[in-house]
């Protein structure tokens, strides 16, 4: 009986993903269109937010609770899966075209700030206040730049018939949605697997870590599939860069956040994760079917690595 209630939970938080990321990029892209502003910042900005808070929930939440060292964790994590297999799934699923200025600027600075990160950590084999400071600095940075380009906003305007109220309504529900919705899905699967016998070590490497990027999978899928490219890539390059400079930094200026030696193995497939996203789209700005195949295969070989290690 226990086990057929959380497959119910766990349908309904499916249920909850599949609609909520639909609002949230419909009230997004809406909202871009009203105000004049470009796709792109929106997805780099309150996309990407809203689909790492998930991450930033349980990196603040642990620093405060004295587990900070969860963090890098949680967030490298996260930002390996957000290439491998959320944009790898959705380019499987549809060709994302990516914009210029995402190849030529946001990723080159996805990839700096991750070895910024490593560099700072690597030194004392933790992130401290003044290292926190400096992400910081990095990230008010990245805010100036968004800024910037939200001002040679060149979107025509939406001919979407919704208000703005409307839209912005949709656009919280959605991200509600989508956060309660990744929580339901978590628990349910993670009960499951329990029930099945399955370690907590498989548990967390898989369930848990796509558990806190289902946000960034299903709103980047729906994205794409609507044609709305630009808020699928922006959505995980700007979640990847949020989690570098705003969670971890934010957690370090909290605690003290230790950084083991197996975090600089994997902070360096982050770092090749990034580097291979951008050399797939440098020529042909769009990701298709065969390097989308390419990002899963990288995941799996990392995953088999990892669980056997």
């Amino acid at each position: 009986m226990a086990i057929v209630l959380q497959l119910g939970l766990l349908v309904l938080g499916f249920l909850m993903l599949i609609k909520g990321s639909d609002w949230f990029v419909d009230g997004a892209a809406g909202i871009a269109g009203k105000l004049g502003v470009p796709q792109l910042v929106i997805g780099l900005t309150i996309v990407a937010m809203g689909t790492s808070a998930p991450e930033a929930a349980v990196s603040i939440s642990a620093a405060l609770k004295g587990s900070a060292d969860i963090t890098i964790g949680n967030v490298l994590g996260s930002n390996i899966l957000n290439i491998f297999v959320i944009l790898g799934l959705a380019s499987v699923l549809t060709v994302v075209a990516v914009q210029k200025s995402t190849v030529r600027y946001e990723m080159p600075f996805m990839i700096l700030v991750t070895v910024v990160m490593l560099v700072l950590a690597y030194t004392e084999n933790e992130l401290r206040f003044l290292e926190g400071v400096v992400l910081w600095v990095f990230f008010l940075i990245y805010l100036a730049y968004l800024y910037r380009m939200s001002k040679e906003g060149t979107d025509e305007e939406n001919s979407e018939p919704k208000p703005v109220w409307q839209l912005l309504l949709m656009t919280v529900v959605g991200v509600g949605l989508i956060v309660w919705g990744s929580n339901v899905t978590v628990d349910a699967a993670t009960s499951i697997a329990k029930m099945m016998g399955i370690s907590d070590r498989i548990i967390a490497l898989t369930i848990v870590a796509l558990g806190t990027s289902l946000p960034e999978l299903f709103t980047s899928v729906s994205a794409a599939r609507k044609g709305n490219a630009d808020i699928a890539v922006g959505n995980i390059v700007g979640s990847n860069i949020f989690n570098v400079l705003f969670v971890v930094g934010t957690t370090a200026l909290i605690t003290p956040v230790q950084f083991s030696s197996a975090f600089i193995q994997d902070s360096i497939v982050a770092i090749f994760a990034s580097v291979l996203l951008w050399l797939l789209v440098l020529r042909s700005h769009k990701l298709d079917r065969k390097s989308g195949l390419i990002l899963l295969a990288c995941y799996a070989v990392y995953f088999v690595y990892t669980v056997i290690l």
